[in-house]
């Protein structure tokens, strides 16, 4: 099933997920989910966690079902970065101020997550708890159905980077998207909204009371590579 022309695309972002024109994707990709192999022991299909697929796909259920795959793919093939979602395992990086995400959204609507590169020690932090920080963010943030629409964009502040990160991670990971308006920037960067730290801190936050949900994303994580 394929969503018809752009104008096609358009209308299914933005009908709730319980309109029927969402149904009748969500039950087809639940059915050719069922049918996959690499899928059967992937105990979540529910609406909430597909949809997320289908519009980051544009309600193509062929790609979404690629996506769905590829997704459990490398959380099962990266266990050094997928195995533990548990805040604990990130929580000093984080306390070191090096991640937030911005209160506000670009002009597209975007998500806009901020990497201050400085505030990573590869001598305490590996390049491992470094990427579980994204995932972490990634999971978070992908509930959101205007995330799902309109995607999320990425800084990456590049002060104090040398040559100790370069080892550990390219350069081309960390380069800095500029596309985002400076109303919506932190202060410290040129605009007028909160600090870097007071938005790092705010995160750390959110990170630590969404504990329980990151509990269980590990939890099925280890229930799937015992039935693989």
């Amino acid at each position: 099933m394929k969503a018809l022309g752009s104008g096609g695309v358009l209308e299914l972002q933005d009908l709730p997920v319980d309109s029927k024109q969402i149904k009748a994707h969500l039950l087809e990709l639940r059915h050719r989910a069922e049918r996959e192999p690499s899928l059967r022991s992937q105990p979540n299909l529910s609406d909430t966690f597909l949809i997320r697929f289908l519009r980051a796909r544009d309600f193509d259920v062929e790609l979404a079902l690629k996506l769905l795959i590829n997704y459990h793919k490398w959380r099962h093939e990266c266990p050094e970065i997928s195995a533990d979602l548990r805040p604990s395992s990130i929580i000093d990086l984080l306390r070191n101020n090096y991640h937030a995400v911005l209160q506000s959204r670009d002009a597209t609507g975007s998500r806009v997550l901020l990497y201050r590169i400085g505030q990573w020690n590869p001598k305490h932090f590996s390049a491992y708890e470094v990427f579980r920080v994204s995932l972490i963010t990634s999971e978070l943030i992908v509930q959101e159905s205007e995330t799902q629409r309109n995607g999320l964009k990425a800084i990456f502040d590049l002060q104090g980077w040398c040559f100790s990160h370069a080892f550990q991670i390219t350069p081309s990971l960390a380069k800095k998207v500029s596309c985002v308006l400076t109303s919506i920037l932190p202060r410290d960067l040129g605009g007028s909204g909160p600090s870097v730290d007071e938005l790092c801190k705010e995160w750390t936050q959110h990170v630590l009371q969404a504990e329980d949900y990151l509990q269980s994303l590990c939890v099925d994580s280890a229930e799937s590579s015992s039935h693989s």
